[in-house]
Formats: structure tokens, sequence, C-alpha cells
């Protein structure tokens, strides 16, 4: 088997399976009771806390745990929005994030506020100068993502967020970083982005955590009322298996620009073969098998174990709004594929992956 769709999820690494299940079987407590078994899973917490800061530049009281990204960025959106709706009601995002932002950005619509959806370049890029533009004085909240998740173009949020805060340092900026954690150097303090998320998943952690980074003073309105835990951020007993195999994970990822800049180079070798947009992102390409719609050119693959994707799975059954939004045409959107790698993808998967391409469809 060749596993190519880690933008969507990820296998598991032995290390943070190995943690969840000493947080299931072993340090099982509730971190809440003051026995000596809440205590050591209490611990347990604090020092994954303290793993994801570290990936990200940010103190452990600037790290809520959640159940993954979309809540992460639903919990920074709405809870921006509600805390700061007295002084205004205007929010920038860009037409290429995760619905995960869009489906809220609609909800915040229908309760009255107004949202600027910004459009990318042909290779899914966002300027400053754009978000700057739209910029109202009654703009509360700027949320854009580091990482596009289905053609891996790299946003300027670094230079986004500056541009915001000297514009009217009362606006929030939000990223969803979800498939920039671990991948890319991450610093929240040198972005100056006041709310980030991220994702367990996508980094070989299971399923079902992730983190929002809220920055010190920071007052946004939380969503899941209860026994106050997270600081208050986010009630509900910690989810302590996931929490700190996410903390393991978080130390453990590598990088594969390499690998990746090794699959463009053998994909242009290959007629009929287009790769959609030039990105940064070192672990996802989105590429055109002219003649191939995207769920034939699936399948055929799938014959031969290869597993790659045909954009965000969230989407499933929708034509890409990133690929319309970047101008890319009908006949390439609907033979679009995302093959994306992890640290676990090598060079020799790489080429018989383009050796089937190139002899299952036929383009030799």
């Amino acid at each position: 088997m060749i596993y190519l769709d880690n933008a969507a999820t990820t296998r598991v690494s032995d290390a943070a399976a190995d943690a969840a299940y000493q947080m299931m079987r072993e340090t099982f407590g509730n971190a809440s009771s003051l026995h000596r078994l809440g205590l050591f899973a209490e611990e347990a917490i604090n020092t994954a806390r303290a793993q994801v800061a570290k990936r990200l530049g940010a103190e452990k009281s600037e790290i809520t745990f959640t159940s993954g990204g979309s809540e992460g960025n639903n919990l920074a959106i709405f809870g921006a929005a509600r805390a700061r709706r007295r002084k205004g009601k205007h929010i920038i995002t860009t037409a290429i994030e995760h619905a995960s932002v869009l489906e809220p950005m609609r909800r915040l619509e229908e309760d009255g506020f107004e949202v600027a959806r910004l459009n990318p370049d042909e290779n899914g890029m966002i300027t400053a100068e754009q978000v700057i533009s739209a910029m109202r004085e009654d703009t509360v909240l700027v949320s854009v993502m580091t990482v596009n998740n289905e053609v891996g173009s790299v946003l300027p949020i670094g230079e986004i967020a500056k541009a915001v805060h000297r514009k009217n340092p009362q606006t929030l900026v939000h990223t969803d970083a979800v498939q920039a954690f671990c991948k890319l150097p991450v610093s929240v303090k040198k972005w100056d982005v006041d709310l980030l998320t991220v994702s367990g998943h996508k980094i070989h952690a299971p399923k079902g955590v992730g983190a929002l980074f809220i920055r010190k003073g920071v007052r946004i309105a939380p969503y899941i009322l209860g026994g106050g835990q997270e600081n208050g951020m986010r009630s509900g007993t910690e989810a302590t298996p996931g929490i700190c195999a996410l903390g393991v994970a978080s130390e453990q990822m590598e990088d594969t620009s390499a690998c990746k800049a090794y699959l463009c180079e053998k994909l242009s070798e290959i007629p009929g073969v287009k790769i959609l947009a030039k990105t940064d992102a070192p672990h996802i390409v989105s590429v055109a098998i002219e003649g191939y719609p995207s769920e034939v050119a699936m399948r055929l693959l799938e014959e031969e174990e290869i597993y790659v994707s045909s954009g965000s799975a969230c989407s499933r059954g929708h034509r890409s709004h990133v690929l319309e939004a970047m101008g890319v045409s009908s006949k390439l959107i609907d033979s679009a594929i995302r093959i994306s790698l992890s640290s676990e993808t090598t060079n020799d998967e790489i080429d018989r992956v383009c050796d089937v391409i190139a002899a299952r469809f036929g383009v030799r």
C-alpha cells in the first residue's frame, strides 16, 4: 500500500499510540480529580501543553486543547465575534478557507455580521495588501489560513497579521494552521497572530484532538460551558489519551520538502499531467490528469493500492471551491487529484506512483 492522502489524515505513529495507550490503561484518572491518579493525569496534560506550546513558540497558558481543527476554528471565530460584536460586525476571510471556517462565517452572516471573502491569485495566494484594502473601522476579525489544504499555498500570515495590527490593534487575527503545524516553522510571536488552530490527526496523532492558541490578554467567548476545564475556554473532561499523543507527535515531525520536489520533478516528466499551482507547502501537490475525471483516476490508482484524494476530505462530492476561486478551468478541476505526503513517504514510493500514472492513464 502507498498512502498519499496525508492532508486528510495520517497514520498514528508508534510513539503517539504508546502515549495514548498509557493514558487509557495506566494513567487513566480524571485530571480534575484530587487523588494521585488525577494528579498524574493533570501532570501529563501539562507536559503535552508545554510540548505543543514549544512547537508554536507560545506559552503553556496560551494553549487550549480541543477536539480538533474544526472545533478550534469554530471556537476562535464564534468566540471572537461574540466577544467583539459591540465594536463592529465586519469580518475578513478568504474564499479558499477550509469548510470549518467558511461555514461559521455563513452562520455569522445570518446573525447580522458582514463577511468579506478575498479571492486568491492563480497560485492560491492572498496578500497583506488585499487584507488591508478590505479593512474597515468596524473590522473585528481577520481569519486567513496559513497553508491551503487543497493546493498547498503558503499564505504570508505574519505579514498579514502585522499589517492588520498596524492599521487597527483592536482587530483580532486568526489563522487556521492545521496544514502548517509541524510541517513549517510556526512562531505565533513573530507572526503576531491572536488565535491559531492546530489538529492532531494531520501529524500522526489520533483523530479527535487539537489545540487553539489564544494570545495572552485576548478575550474570546467560550461556547462549551460546564466544569470550567481548559481555563474556562473548553469545558468537559480532558481527552488525556489524545492530548498526550498530540504532545508526543508534535515533537517528531520531519521535513518532506525534498520528497515533494522529487515528486514534482517526476510528475512534470509525464505527458498529460499538469501541476495546478506552484506552492510552497512541503507536503501537498494538486495535479490534473487530462482526460480522466478525479473519481476515475482515484479508482484506478486504488486498484494499484495507491491512495490519493480528489481534494479536501471535508468537501466530498463537491467541486473544489479553492480551484474555482483560483480561476482553474472546469475541465481541469474535474480532473484534479491531491497528492499529500508525510515523513513516512519515500522516493521509491514516488517512483512507483509515477510509473503507475504513466502506464495506467495512457499518457506515457
